[in-house]
């Protein structure tokens, strides 16, 4: 009971963080840059290696321009995956920043970026203790937009997501955490 109320106050902070997070960059771009857009979306997650099925996957971002041809992303998301079996449950709540670069006149863009990605391990073997990691991780992706106005878009995305190997309190030690993330969401551009 105590292990799952300290998951649920550390899950609250790093939603916390997060919003926040986005609300600072918001208030403190400079109004002269075009207008931004948020993009609420649900994806799939699917790790490279490993057992587990494609899950499914929520985010939150905020985008803009710097310059015409260069847009630049933060955001948040929830995704969840189950490894050896159904022995160990991954839960990760990734903040990401991206770099695309889409030309003026084209619907797609794509680039690289980096996030923190704050990961709980749960074992289904009582006798191992679940523990939380905060880990760094490298992507690559890209994407489309498809205008639906001058206010609105429908946005798909996707991204292969590197991370180093990570330990595990089973057999074996080591596995690749690295997996391909799509999302589709609804860019409302203020």
């Amino acid at each position: 009971m105590r292990r799952r109320a300290m998951r649920l106050a550390t899950r609250g902070r790093v939603w916390t963080g997060a919003i926040l997070t986005l609300l600072l960059l918001h208030l403190s771009a400079p109004r002269s840059i075009a207008a931004g857009e948020i993009i609420p979306a649900l994806g799939v997650t699917k790790p490279v290696d490993g057992d587990g099925d494609a899950k499914l996957s929520g985010n939150l971002a905020l985008r803009g321009h710097l310059l015409p041809m260069l847009m630049t992303e933060v955001g948040v998301g929830y995704r969840s995956e189950e490894r050896f079996n159904d022995q160990l449950k991954i839960r990760q709540w990734p903040i990401t920043a991206s770099v695309y670069l889409s030309p003026p006149s084209s619907i797609l863009y794509a680039g690289a970026g980096a996030g923190w990605y704050h990961t709980t391990y749960d074992y289904e073997d009582a006798l191992l203790e679940d523990e939380t990691k905060q880990q760094f991780g490298v992507h690559l992706g890209g994407g489309l937009q498809v205008p639906l106005g001058s206010h609105a878009g429908v946005d798909l995305n996707g991204r292969y997501v590197m991370m180093r190997d990570q330990q595990a309190k089973l057999v074996p030690e080591k596995f690749d955490p690295d997996f391909w993330t799509t999302t589709l969401g609804l860019a409302i551009k203020f």
